[in-house]
């Protein structure tokens, strides 16, 4: 259905020449993110503005017409496909560094400042933001905010929501707001900022952030620890966490990733039941000790080999293995699901296990790798045929019922958006559900913002 003239009045009036388009270019372009799904747009807008986007949700709540934000696209939960039209807010052009504040340690940004480019903004100034997605070079900082995107990091320093102080946005009434502070303590009424956070752009569409800036440590060192098979490397990781020094990253690299990534990466990555990647950060006087600890903690039953890198050539041999795995993948299965689940620490064995019967049971390749230390595992199926897709899709329902009984939680990172959506009450009972549909409501009455995603 065509949108109203009148509101197609109103949208060429807010956003001027190229900051507006309704070609079939442009809209297929603006379709579809990384999860492969896909649904026209209307119209995509370019907003630069605060009061832009103030007056692209006024138009459009008086006319019922969907808005989604996006920023790159590089979701893969369908969380900025538009599935009822509309029109659809790319955040691209709204990508200034305002300010760098190291005397206070924030920043603050505009939602398309990419993920790399703040980083490397900040790092002159001694300082980084500690989401770090393996998206950073093409993801946005709105884009981590709307999923609360995280990445190896996250076990040390935590993910967007411990490391961001205030927000800018725009409700579904049209109506601009602000929330959080600029102080690292706070405690005047609800937190809204942590609220928006992981909404998806459901309840608001942030136009500025004020990030909490972490001080870069001055040395880190990488260790290399290989098991006989996965249920040790998982005993493992509940060891590490569970001494005082805390690793900057525990990546977890199953068997199956390993046989991969060695066809595709070569020799140097090792053959073995899995493979724990381990960093720890500080000052050089204290990274002896942090390396011994944990090291110790990565010692037990199970254990084939330990290595620390002590030189930058070795740490990147190190972690070729992870590299590899990405393009490894791809040349099995260009229609792999990607899902990222958590449970507690301590259950990580039991949840590498029962995803090793569920890849017997259904006959479907499944590669586990990802951020154990917060029990976070990128679990993807990777189906070559119809046959094999029909299959890993009754995987996976069985895959998100054993997380639950667990203990564990449908996302870690990736967010809920579309794909997700119909196991929500799989996570959560239905009063939880009915108070979030209430929060939707006083946010956006009209149910404009981003339908048909994240709630059932």
């Amino acid at each position: 259905m065509p949108l109203p003239p009148a509101l197609l009045d109103r949208l060429r009036t807010a956003f001027p020449a190229d900051a507006f388009a309704v070609g079939e270019a442009e809209r297929i372009a603006y379709s579809y993110d990384n999860s492969r799904r896909q649904a026209l747009p209307d119209a995509v807008v370019f907003p630069t503005s605060h009061t832009q986007v103030e007056a692209l949700v006024q138009a459009c709540r008086a006319h019922r017409v969907p808005v989604i934000a996006r920023g790159r696209g590089s979701n893969t939960t369908g969380a900025t496909v538009p599935v009822d039209g509309g029109v659809v807010a790319s955040f691209e052009r709204m990508n200034r560094i305002v300010r760098i504040d190291p005397d206070n340690r924030l920043a603050v940004v505009e939602p398309g400042v990419l993920n790399a480019d703040l980083q490397q903004a900040l790092a002159p100034h001694g300082f980084f933001w500690p989401p770090d997605p393996s998206s950073a070079p093409w993801c946005s900082i709105g884009g981590n905010l709307a999923c609360n995107s995280a990445g190896p990091r996250a076990v040390k320093y935590g993910t967007p929501r411990e490391n961001t102080l205030g927000l800018r946005a725009v409700s579904g009434t049209g109506e601009g707001f602000r929330c959080g502070t600029y102080t690292s303590k706070g405690a005047t009424g609800y937190d809204l900022t942590r609220l928006l956070i992981g909404s998806e752009g459901t309840l608001a569409l942030i136009t500025e952030a004020t990030l909490k800036l972490t001080p870069k440590a001055s040395a880190v060192r990488t260790l290399r620890a290989t098991y006989k098979d996965v249920g040790a490397a998982a005993r493992a990781v509940a060891r590490i966490m569970a001494q005082p020094v805390t690793p900057c990253a525990l990546e977890f690299i199953d068997d199956v990733a390993l046989k991969l990534a060695h066809a595709h990466g070569g020799d140097n990555i090792p053959l073995a039941g899995a493979m724990l990647m381990i960093e720890v950060d500080g000052e050089p006087a204290t990274l002896d000790a942090a390396v011994d600890a944990v090291s110790a903690a990565a010692r037990g039953d199970g254990l084939d080999d330990l290595r620390v890198a002590e030189t930058a050539e070795e740490t990147r041999a190190l972690w070729s293995a992870r590299k590899a795995l990405s393009p490894a993948q791809r040349t099995i299965s260009p229609n792999k699901i990607n899902e990222d689940v958590v449970v507690p620490v301590s259950h990580l064995p039991a949840l590498v296990d029962g995803i090793r019967q569920l890849s017997t049971k259904h006959d479907v390749l499944i590669v586990s790798f990802g951020h154990a230390g917060n029990g976070n595992l990128h679990v993807n199926l990777l189906p070559r045929d119809e046959a094999e897709r029909e299959r890993a899709h009754a995987c996976l329902a069985e895959l998100f019922a054993l997380v639950i009984s667990l203990d564990g939680t449908l996302s870690g990172e990736h967010g809920i958006g579309m794909l997700k959506r119909e196991f929500m009450p799989l996570a959560l009972e239905p009063s939880t559900l009915g108070l979030m549909r209430n929060v939707k409501a006083a946010f956006d009455p009209d149910g404009i913002l981003n339908p048909g995603k994240l709630l059932p």
